[in-house]
């Protein structure tokens, strides 16, 4: 069997990483697998650069231009929109050519345009497009947040200044699946693929959900003294990450707050934790709000050992979809906790291998993180928990039996 997955790039971003780990997790398995991606970073003969570094510059610099005369010109959103009107024709490359399935990924940003989608599905293969954000079921955003416009017409787009834009999106999405009926849709938690069976879009569609592939191999339960960091070894250790910190979606604000809640409501819990940071960070100042004892390492390139140094893993993103860094903690022996507004009910069973707090709120969030510095799991208990979920192995199972199953039904 051969497989090609089409992915704007190998490693930078959740699904790129994602995608990358399914690839490998493929290969392990038995399937010819290759990926084509524009931003290629690894080393990696399984994956092909496509595009020219002109073209592709020329291709995202049009679309960025679109879409900033819809929004009003506002750099805050102009990358949280995508229209999918520029891209790559890839559909006469020779892998392309050569795979029995075709496996899309994170395709936006210059990649794949919805024409260009067109011509790979209008060649009649089983064409499995894996989503990692809500894109596929909205107009033009990754993330509907509170707007319900998706499931009927996305209209009164709070991220554009008029709907012609969202509208007409839409309704090349719609055209597109009603069109190919060889897309298979694959959502990578359960949350995901409620979504998009609420959306007007795809509440037809034929979707299956596989979570992502993780190595979990590369993630053990030892934990490490905190001395390595200059913590007080007496101290229960909340370890939160990010590519980028104050990301608005990652929810920096909310922790902000609960550390405050904690300091001002909770000396005692408080006199209990260090908070460990990693990653990017814009706005470096925000870091002088912490109110608990904190530690920033920055961006790390070993963040399994960041985990083996914490008792608690903490998510307060205000939407994730599968968040790996609840998975990655978990999988070193990190209690999470979390809000449920995403796909963290596939990651943690509340009360037994996790907490999930009520959304946006300090005091549940704080009540979250006295639970699990205490909790009566074992490092080990919630490493094997992680691998007999999300193990790659296991995921690359799921999509074999997906794939034969497609390749066995005319398409």
């Amino acid at each position: 069997m051969k497989v090609v997955i089409i992915n704007r790039s190998d490693s930078i971003g959740g699904a790129a990483i994602a995608s990358h780990r399914l690839l490998h997790a493929l290969i392990d398995a038995g399937v010819e697998a290759n990926m084509l991606v524009i931003d290629k970073q690894q080393p990696d003969p399984a994956v092909t650069a496509v595009g020219s570094s002109l073209k592709n510059k020329w291709k995202f610099g049009l679309e960025r231009l679109l879409v900033a005369r819809y929004n009003g010109f506002s750099r805050r959103t102009l990358f949280m929109i995508d229209p999918a009107t520029h891209g790559l024709d890839l559909s006469q490359h020779p892998l392309v050519q050569a795979a029995d399935v075709i496996v899309l990924g994170w395709i936006n940003q210059g990649m794949l345009s919805l024409e260009g989608i067109g011509k790979l599905a209008a060649q009649g293969k089983p064409m499995v497009w894996v989503m990692h954000d809500m894109w596929n079921c909205t107009g033009v955003c990754h993330h509907a947040y509170e707007c319900e416009a998706f499931k009927k017409e996305c209209r009164a787009c709070p991220l554009l200044c008029c709907d012609s834009l969202s509208v007409r999106t839409q309704r090349l999405k719609a055209e597109l699946y009603k069109k190919y009926g060889n897309i298979h849709f694959v959502a990578v938690s359960h949350w995901l693929a409620d979504k998009c069976r609420e959306s007007a879009l795809m509440q037809n569609s034929d979707i299956s959900v596989i979570a992502n592939a993780f190595p979990i191999e590369k993630f053990t339960p030892q934990r490490l003294p905190n001395s390595d960091y200059g913590i007080d070894p007496d101290k229960k250790v909340v370890v939160m990450g990010a590519a980028r910190l104050d990301d608005p979606v990652k929810g920096f604000d909310l922790m902000l707050a609960t550390t405050q809640h904690i300091s001002r409501e909770r000396p005692d819990l408080a006199e209990r934790l260090h908070l460990l940071l990693f990653g990017g960070i814009k706005d470096a100042s925000l870091l002088k709000q912490i109110a608990v004892p904190f530690t920033y390492l920055g961006t790390v390139s070993d963040v399994a050992s960041v985990y083996a140094h914490a008792d608690v893993v903490l998510s307060t993103s205000r939407y994730e979809t599968l968040p790996t860094t609840l998975i990655e903690g978990q999988a070193c022996g990190c209690v999470p906790v979390t809000f449920g507004q995403g796909g963290q009910a596939d990651i943690v069973e509340h009360l037994k291998t996790g907490y999930i707090a009520d959304y946006k709120d300090s005091a549940s969030l704080a009540q979250g993180m006295a639970w699990a510095i205490d909790a009566p799991i074992t490092r080990q208990q919630l490493h094997t928990e992680v691998e007999r979920k999300f193990a790659a192995a296991k995921v690359a199972a799921q999509y074999v039996e997906l794939f034969e199953k497609l390749l066995a039904t005319p398409q």
